[in-house]
């Protein structure tokens, strides 16, 4: 995702619990199999995609740089500011103003960002570089 330092997040309202059916079996995508007459407990959306409510926020993505990661243009990125990112984690950061969406990552004391499209080269973080992460990416929602 790279877009201008104006990008605001998508704001999240975090409501009372809203529940919604969960079947107990998994759903196939591929051949027709009937479903259970069987629900299981109900899904709660927030307890699924926010740990942290006061430190999670979502944004809107735009580029392909992340789409080998299963992070494609006009998702919806979860990110969480209290996770620390980690090596292999995908992050949101700001590197030279600009927003961007990439894999960090951390060895041997070099610190660099990879994207997951072949197209798009790694970014190596220096000293100079002017680089924050602002969180861990813990979901993506994709609308079909």
């Amino acid at each position: 995702m790279t877009s201008g330092p104006s990008s605001h997040p998508i704001a999240c309202e975090i409501r009372t619990h809203l529940a919604v059916p969960c079947f107990v079996t998994s759903i196939s995508a591929g051949f027709p199999s009937p479903a259970d007459d069987y629900l299981d407990t109900p899904l709660d959306f927030n307890e699924l995609l926010i740990v942290h409510p006061a430190a999670t926020f979502a944004v809107r993505v735009v580029g392909d740089s992340m789409v080998g990661a299963g992070v494609y243009p006009g998702d919806i990125a979860v990110v969480d500011r209290s996770i620390t990112a980690t090596d292999g984690a995908v992050i949101l950061g700001i590197l030279h103003g600009e927003f961007t969406i990439k894999r960090y990552r951390s060895r041997a004391g070099a610190v660099w960002l990879e994207p997951a499209n072949p197209a798009y080269q790694n970014i190596r973080i220096t000293e100079d570089s002017a680089f924050e992460v602002w969180g861990v990416v813990r979901h993506t929602i994709r609308m079909l």
